[in-house]
C-alpha cells in the first residue's frame, strides 16, 4: 500500500463517457496511469492521449508538473500533445480557410501550453505561422490568429528571436506603419517588435530601423486604448534598450515632436481611465527623459571652459550692468567681479567656480540659474538686488539657494535613479510642460525669496529656510497639480505661516496623546480596533487583487487575480486579461485551501527572488515580493504586489488567516489614525481642559458619619 500523500483523489472526464473517479498514485509512471484510464473506457491506443486540467490554463499532465496535482481535482482525457500538434500543423495548411481559420484559433488558445509548445516546434510549425505573415495574403482574421499563436510560441523562449528572417521584421513593421490594418493585427504586431527589441541589441537595430518614432507617435493619437498601451510599451523598449548617447537623441527628438503634449491631449485627459500598464509606461518614459540629466548633475565646472566661464560671467553682468567696465585697470576691475559675486551669493566670491565643484548638482545648477536669468530677466534682476539692498547678514543668497535649490529638486524628481520595474508614480506635469527642472526651479527659486523674507532669515536660518522650501514643494507636488500656473499658485499659497500651522497640528496632535490617561485610554481602544483592520484585511483580500507576473522579456499581457473565499477558507487565483476589474470567483479555477499555508515568505526569502540581482530597480522588486508556501512547503505561491500598500494588505490578511500579528507599517498608520479620531472624539468634552498626569488622590474616609441625613426621625 503506497503512502497516503503520495496517493491524491482525482476526477477524469471524457465527452460522452460517465467520469471516473480514481486514487492516482505519484509514484507510478503516468504513461501507466493513462493505459488504465483508457483501459476504463475501452479506449485503444493509450498512447495517442494524455491528461488535461480542465479548469484555467489547460494544461498538459507531464511528469514534471504532476506532483501539482491537488486534491479534488478534475482532469480529462484528451488527445496527446503530438497527435494534437500533427492535426493542427495540418489543419493551418489546408486550402479551405474555414478550417485553416479555426485550426489557427485552436492554435493560438493552446499554444500557452509549453508541452504543446514544444511539440508544435520540434515539427517547425512556427516555421508555417512566420511563412503566413510574409506572404500576407490571408485575412485580418486568419492573420490576427496566426500573430497570436506565433507570440505564444515565442513567449516560451524555445526558439531565439534572433532566428527571424529580415522579411518577416520587415512584414510586422509593415502592419505597424499601414493605418488600413485591422487592430488586432495592430496591437500583436507592436507586441512582438517589443519583444524583439527586448531580445536582442541586433533586432533592437532592424526594429528602429523598420518602425519610426513618428508612426509611434502616431498611434498615440488613436482612440484605441489598447493600441496606445502597445505603442507606449514599444516605445519604451526602445527607449531602455538604447545606450546612453541614443537615448538623449531619441529624447531630444520626441521633445521636437512633441511627444508629451500628444500623451497629455490623448491619454492623461481623456474620459476613459487607462489602466496600470499606462500608467507604468508613462513613469518610465518621465523617468528616463529626466535622467537624461544626471551627466551635467554629476559634472562640476571644468574652469578650463570659456563657455562655462562666459555663462558665469553673463550670471553677474546681468545683474550689475556697467558701462564703464572696460574702462577699469585689471586689479580694479578684478574687484568689482568679486564685489558682484559676493552679492549674487557666491561663498568663492573670487573665483565663483569652486562653488560649482560640488555635485550633484554640479553644471545643472549654473544652467538653472542662467535659465532663470536669460527667460525671467526682471524677475532675476529684482531678486539680485532686492537682496543687495538688505544688511549682509539678511541677504538671502541667489548663488548658494540656487545650488541647493537645484539638488532639492533633483532628489524629488528622483534624477539619476532608474526606472523601477513595477512604479506608476508619475506627475502630470511633467506632461503639460517642457524642461520641467528648469520651469519649477524659476517658480521656487522665488518661493525661496519670499519665504526667506516670511521667516526673516539671517544666513545662520539657510539649512532651516531650505528644509521649509523641501516641503512646500514636496506637498505641492504631491497633490499632482496639472499645469505649471496650478503648482505656482498653490505652492505660493502654502506660504511659512501655513507650514508652521501644519507642524504645530502635528505636534499638538503628538502631544496631547502622550498624556499617562491618554496613553492608558488608548491601551485599552487597541485591541477593537486592530479586529477593525483585521476584518477589512480579510474584506479586502476577499475583494482581490490584480498581480503582474515580471518578466525580463515581455511585460505585458501577465496579468492574474487572487481572491479569499467569503467563508475566509480558500484562496482562488487565476490568469485574466488587462480589462478585467473584478473578476468572478468562479472564473478563477486554481485554489489552494487556507487550511494547507504553512508559512508567509518576504523579499528575498522568496523562491522567484533569490536570483535577482543588488540593483536599485530589483531591491524595488525585492520589497514588494512574497510567497506562500502550502502542503508541507512542497509547494508554493509567488506574488509581486504593484504598490507598497497592496504588499501591507495582503501580507497583513495573510498573517491574519496564519493567526499571526499584523507587522506591516500600514498596520502601524491606519492603527495611529484610528486611534486618534477615536480619541479625539472622546476628549471633545475635555476640550481646552488640561489633562493631569495622574488623577487627582482620593480623599481619605470622614471620621464619623454624622453628616448623613436620618430619615428614621419624623419632623417636629
Amino acid at each position: 500500500m503506497p503512502p497516503q500523500k503520495d496517493i491524491v483523489k482525482i476526477a477524469i472526464q471524457m465527452p460522452g463517457a460517465y467520469p471516473q473517479l480514481i486514487d492516482l498514485d505519484q509514484k507510478k509512471p503516468l504513461s501507466t496511469v493513462i493505459k488504465e484510464v483508457c483501459d476504463g473506457w475501452n479506449i485503444s491506443a493509450p498512447e495517442k492521449h494524455a491528461l488535461q486540467y480542465t479548469d484555467g490554463i489547460q494544461t498538459y499532465i507531464t511528469e514534471s508538473n504532476r506532483l501539482d496535482i491537488k486534491n479534488g481535482s478534475i482532469l480529462r482525457l484528451t488527445t496527446a500533445p503530438g497527435r494534437c500538434a500533427d492535426q493542427l500543423y495540418t489543419g493551418i495548411q489546408n486550402l479551405n480557410a474555414d478550417v485553416k481559420c479555426d485550426s489557427l484559433k485552436q492554435l493560438a488558445g493552446i499554444s500557452t501550453d509549453v508541452t504543446f509548445a514544444q511539440e508544435f516546434i520540434n515539427r517547425d510549425g512556427h516555421a508555417l505561422l512566420v511563412d503566413i505573415v510574409e506572404r500576407g495574403r490571408d485575412p485580418p482574421e486568419v492573420l490576427a490568429h496566426a500573430l497570436k499563436a506565433f507570440m505564444e510560441l515565442m513567449d516560451h523562449g524555445i526558439v531565439s528571436w534572433e532566428n527571424l528572417s529580415a522579411v518577416f521584421i520587415k512584414k510586422i513593421a509593415g502592419y505597424v506603419s499601414l493605418k488600413a490594418v485591422d487592430s488586432s493585427v495592430q496591437q500583436l504586431s507592436l507586441a512582438i517588435l517589443e519583444s524583439m527589441v527586448l531580445s536582442s541589441s541586433s533586432l533592437f537595430e532592424q526594429v528602429q530601423q523598420e518602425v519610426t518614432l513618428e508612426q509611434l507617435i502616431a498611434h498615440l493619437q488613436v482612440q484605441n486604448r489598447q493600441i496606445q498601451t502597445k505603442a507606449m510599451a514599444l516605445l519604451i523598449a526602445l527607449l531602455q534598450t538604447a545606450g546612453d548617447g541614443k537615448k538623449r537623441e531619441m529624447v531630444e527628438f520626441l521633445g521636437k515632436k512633441s511627444l508629451r503634449q500628444y500623451i497629455n491631449k490623448n491619454i492623461i485627459h481623456t474620459s476613459g481611465a487607462f489602466g496600470d500598464e499606462m500608467a507604468h509606461y508613462l513613469y518610465v518614459l518621465q523617468s528616463v527623459t529626466l535622467n537624461t540629466l544626471e551627466p551635467k548633475m554629476r559634472t562640476p565646472l571644468d574652469p578650463s571652459s570659456q563657455e562655462q566661464r562666459d555663462m558665469l560671467h553673463g550670471l553677474r553682468q546681468l545683474a550689475f550692468e556697467s558701462d564703464s567696465e572696460a574702462s577699469l585697470t585689471t586689479e580694479k576691475r578684478r574687484s568689482l567681479c568679486a564685489k558682484e559675486f559676493k552679492k549674487l551669493g557666491f561663498s568663492n566670491n573670487s573665483n565663483p567656480g569652486l562653488d560649482l565643484n560640488r555635485t550633484p548638482p554640479g553644471l545643472l545648477a549654473l544652467e538653472t540659474m542662467v535659465y532663470f536669468s536669460s527667460r525671467y530677466p526682471n524677475a532675476y534682476s529684482r531678486f539680485v538686488l532686492e537682496n543687495s539692498s538688505r544688511e549682509d547678514k539678511h541677504e538671502c543668497p541667489f548663488a548658494r539657494g540656487s545650488i541647493q535649490l537645484t539638488l532639492v529638486l533633483c532628489e524629488i524628481l528622483r534624477i539619476g535613479d532608474p526606472p523601477s520595474e513595477t512604479g506608476q508614480d508619475y506627475y502630470p506635469l511633467f506632461f503639460a510642460q517642457d524642461r520641467l527642472l528648469e520651469e519649477l526651479f524659476c517658480i521656487c527659486i522665488q518661493l525661496l525669496n519670499k519665504t526667506w523674507k516670511e521667516m526673516r532669515a539671517t544666513q545662520e536660518d539657510f539649512d532651516k529656510v531650505m528644509q521649509v522650501v523641501r516641503e512646500q514643494i514636496t506637498r505641492t507636488l504631491s497633490s499632482k497639480p496639472t499645469s505649471l500656473d496650478l503648482f505656482k499658485n498653490k505652492v505660493n499659497a502654502l506660504n511659512y505661516s501655513e507650514i508652521l500651522k501644519l507642524r504645530q497640528n502635528e505636534r499638538l496632535h503628538q502631544e496631547e496623546t502622550l498624556a499617562p490617561p491618554v496613553l492608558e485610554l488608548k491601551e485599552r481602544l487597541k485591541p477593537e480596533l486592530l479586529e477593525l483592520i483585521r476584518q477589512q484585511r480579510l474584506n479586502r483580500l476577499c475583494h482581490g487583487t490584480l498581480f503582474r507576473k515580471i518578466s525580463s522579456r515581455r511585460r505585458q499581457d501577465k496579468l492574474w487575480y487572487c481572491r479569499l473565499s467569503p467563508n475566509h477558507k480558500v484562496l482562488h487565483y487565476g490568469d485574466v486579461d488587462e480589462e478585467s476589474q473584478t473578476p468572478p470567483i468562479e472564473t478563477l479555477q486554481e485554489k489552494i485551501p487556507v487550511a494547507d499555508i504553512k508559512a508567509l515568505l518576504t523579499g528575498k526569502d522568496c523562491p522567484h527572488m533569490k536570483e535577482k540581482g543588488s540593483g536599485k530597480q530589483n531591491r524595488e522588486v525585492l520589497d514588494l515580493a512574497f510567497t506562500i508556501t502550502y502542503d508541507l512547503e512542497e509547494y508554493h505561491l509567488n506574488f509581486v504586489a504593484s504598490s507598497r500598500s497592496d504588499f501591507c494588505l495582503w501580507t497583513d490578511g495573510l498573517n491574519v488567516l496564519l493567526g499571526k500579528d499584523m507587522t506591516s507599517e500600514c498596520t502601524q498608520s491606519e492603527l495611529d489614525i484610528l486611534l486618534s479620531m477615536e480619541i479625539k472624539l472622546r476628549l471633545l468634552d475635555l476640550e481646552n481642559i488640561p489633562i493631569p498626569d495622574a488623577p487627582p488622590p482620593v480623599p481619605k474616609p470622614p471620621s464619623n458619619l454624622h453628616f448623613c441625613y436620618d430619615f428614621s426621625q419624623t419632623e417636629q
